[in-house]
């Protein structure tokens, strides 16, 4: 399963917020982009929704900036990545070209099922938990590369 790049913005903005509110640092759609390499509308986008999702606080104005909330910094993985991706199957067998072979087919459940276990991976980790950890200086060192400062 590939995540969209939506999601990877969504999940690296979610991280990027949390390491710069460790750091008591102001944190912008700008420097979210420039830490994550992708352009700010993009950027931008992927923190609407979190923000429609009540994970991200956004302030606007010479002193703004965005926030994780608290639900943010506890939501599951799983239950973000869901949200970001939305509920769709793993391979369309009913698209533009139906499979012919849908009628008497496994492959779908088989396909189903592991998405469910990945998500239920996903489900057992917060963003807290990530940026809480070890790798949590190796993000730092990111956003100072990324001129987070």
């Amino acid at each position: 399963m590939q995540l969209t790049r939506f999601t990877d913005l969504g999940l690296r903005a979610m991280m990027l917020l949390a390491t710069g509110q460790a750091r008591e640092q102001r944190v912008t759609t700008r420097t979210v982009a420039a830490a994550a390499g992708a352009s700010e509308n993009h950027v931008a986008k992927a923190v609407s929704r979190l923000t429609e999702l009540g994970l991200v606080h956004s302030r606007r104005g010479r002193a703004g900036g965005l926030e994780l909330t608290d639900a943010g910094r506890e939501a599951s993985l799983g239950w973000l990545v869901r949200r970001l991706e939305g509920d769709r199957e793993v391979v369309d067998c009913t698209g533009q070209s139906a499979c012919p072979l849908i009628a008497g087919c496994r492959l779908r459940r088989v396909l189903a099922d592991a998405k469910e276990a990945f998500y239920a991976e996903l489900d057992r980790h917060t963003i807290a938990e990530l940026v809480g950890s070890q790798m949590l200086p190796v993000v730092l060192q990111l956003t100072t590369e990324g001129n987070l400062t």
